[in-house]
């Protein structure tokens, strides 16, 4: 390929996957409303920001930058126009861990190493693969992470410190029993009220946004009557010069698996996320490889400034598509807002309770998986059920990533069953005028999916025929095949054909034509003008072998080749 032939190659590659004038050309109809969308939203993500990244460990600030950063780049670069990015609930669970091994100071440079695994998915164009994910697992992922965040906010609200590192279930059992008074009381009432104030506020008025003005009464009644509860403390007043993080071969080494399960994760829900959004809105589909590149970058810029991994959010997504967002201005204003706390208010943010942030975050987990996706999915089918139930509890006890990859395996062996109940080996009586030579004469029919599922009952099915001079097997009703049931056709082939009795093909289908030619079913034949298209024609071959067989007597007068087998 010549150089220049090359580069256009590449260009051409590459292009759909960077920003572009088209990002932009609704804007003249819908910026106004992108920049009340983003001041709404900014005002919500800000608590937000703040309890993922305390509950994290990594610290307020660092949830505070990421939601800036990882924000701005997001909507910049990403494939869709209304995705909001940000410190997310599933991405706490995972560096929860992370710090308690390894200290905050590496989730810098896990973020980094997190968002580089990303962008290659994306510039690789792998970004569809999510699709592959069935229903239940995401429900059953999402409900596990939602009862991890509830559980993981116990400590905050009976007022101690939150341990890292420990299982969420045990941690917050642990953290019941230190609870002592008269703080408990004080910390508790904080989070009743956050959640008495984000639950009501909507209904007042859909838009008002619960969760800020609940986080300001609280803060404002705990500073009037002084009460004895933890705050965030001192914030830094400006966004830190972005640099790299020390890179100890040693310490990459040791994070790489940590890595590698971030970058899982943050694919994951940022490409359901960016799913999810586009299905409920009116601004076009969204672009997965893109997606992936935008929140790689935003990972890796995110790991520059000191912030954490981001992924897409789909419920500060939800609050843009209600506030009016339609394009990628609003993520970006609501980036700027944020922004601006950073410069202009966080003397007032420091003053902020850790137990009102803990609140915020309870009922945000609540939200999560709404009951009617739980009943619909525990009510769509057993095996559905099965699946949901398990990937919440791994989920909950042992490893996200985990469970979701025990959620598809599980999910897979069901669907394999199905697949394998809809297949069948049905013998069928010879159509038309009968003839003598119709008695000696098997015409089997292979349905739905021929694969290492169902290979040995068709195996087993067909082997047991007797007394028949020739079997018909007709392929045409097979839908799926693999290699396993490509092979298994041969096998029947050749162990009939020891048996003395002819085997004749019907119907094998173009696109596997080819795999049935690779496992040597075709060299097996007795003849390569045994296969044939059409049913009729492979009967009246049929009955003049049979006929034919008669003049020359038995098959066991017949002399016999190969092992001898009849």
């Amino acid at each position: 390929m010549r150089p220049a032939n090359a580069v256009a190659s590449v260009r051409s590659y590459l292009m759909p996957l960077l920003p572009g004038r088209r990002d932009y050309r609704r804007l003249p109809h819908t910026w106004r409303g992108d920049l009340l969308a983003g001041v709404t939203v900014g005002i919500v993500a800000l608590p937000l920001a703040l309890a993922f990244g305390i509950s994290s460990g990594a610290g307020a600030e660092a949830g505070l930058v990421t939601a800036v950063v990882a924000g701005i780049v997001a909507a910049v670069f990403g494939g869709s126009h209304i995705q909001v990015s940000g410190p997310t609930g599933a991405m706490v669970v995972v560096l929860g861990p992370i710090v308690a091994t390894h200290g905050a100071g590496a989730i810098a440079l896990v973020s980094i190493m997190a968002g580089i695994l990303v962008l290659l998915l994306g510039v690789l164009k792998l970004g569809r693969t999510v699709s592959y994910i069935p229903w239940p697992v995401i429900e059953g992922f999402t409900l596990g992470i939602a009862v991890i965040i509830f559980l993981q906010q116990v400590p905050a609200a009976v007022g101690v410190p939150s341990p890292h590192g420990e299982n969420a279930v045990v941690a917050a059992i642990k953290s019941i029993g230190q609870a002592s008074t008269p703080e408990v009381f004080w910390t508790i009432g904080a989070v009743l009220l956050i959640a008495l104030i984000m639950v009501g506020a909507p209904r007042l008025h859909p838009k008002l946004p619960g969760s800020m003005i609940a986080i300001v009464i609280v803060t404002v009644a705990a500073t009037l009557v002084h009460a004895p509860i933890a705050r965030i403390g001192t914030l830094p007043d400006s966004l830190p010069a972005p640099s790299m993080p020390p890179v100890d071969p040693v310490l990459v080494m040791n994070l790489s698996g940590a890595a590698l399960t971030v970058a899982a994760l943050a694919a994951i829900e940022s490409l359901l996320s960016a799913r999810v959004a586009a299905s409920i809105s009116d601004t076009g589909p969204y672009d997965a490889d893109r997606e992936l590149v935008g929140q790689g970058l935003a990972s890796v810029a995110a790991g520059l400034f000191g912030g954490m991994p981001a992924t897409g959010a789909i419920a500060r997504t939800a609050v843009n598509l209600k506030s009016g967002g339609r394009s990628r201005l609003a993520a970006v204003t609501h980036g700027l807002v944020l922004l601006a706390v950073v410069y202009v208010g966080t003397g007032v943010v420091s003053q902020i309770p850790l137990s009102a942030l803990a609140g915020v975050l309870m009922v945000t987990a609540t939200r999560m998986v709404p009951g009617e996706a739980v009943r619909s999915v525990l009510s769509s089918s057993r095996s559905g059920a099965a699946t949901f139930v398990l990937t919440a509890v791994i989920t909950v006890s042992f490893d996200l990533i985990v469970a979701v990859g025990i959620g598809i395996g599980v999910a897979a062996l069901f669907a394999l069953r199905t697949l394998a109940r809809s297949s069948g080996v049905h013998r069928e009586e010879i159509a038309g005028p009968a003839d003598p030579a119709d008695a000696r004469i098997a015409v089997f029919r292979l349905d739905g999916a021929l694969f290492f599922g169902v290979a040995e009952r068709l195996l087993d099915r067909v082997l047991a025929i007797d007394h028949v001079e020739v079997v018909i097997l007709r392929l045409s009703q097979i839908q799926i095949m693999d290699a396993t049931g490509a092979r298994v056709i041969g096998d029947v082939v050749r162990t009939l054909e020891r048996r003395g009795i002819t085997v004749l093909l019907k119907g094998v289908r173009p696109q596997h034509l080819t795999l049935v030619s690779r496992t040597g079913a075709l060299e097996a034949l007795a003849h390569e003008k045994h296969l044939y298209d059409d049913l009729p024609a492979a009967v009246e071959h049929a009955r003049v072998h049979v006929h034919r067989a008669a003049r020359h007597g038995p098959p066991s007068s017949r002399p016999q080749v190969g092992n001898g087998l009849v």
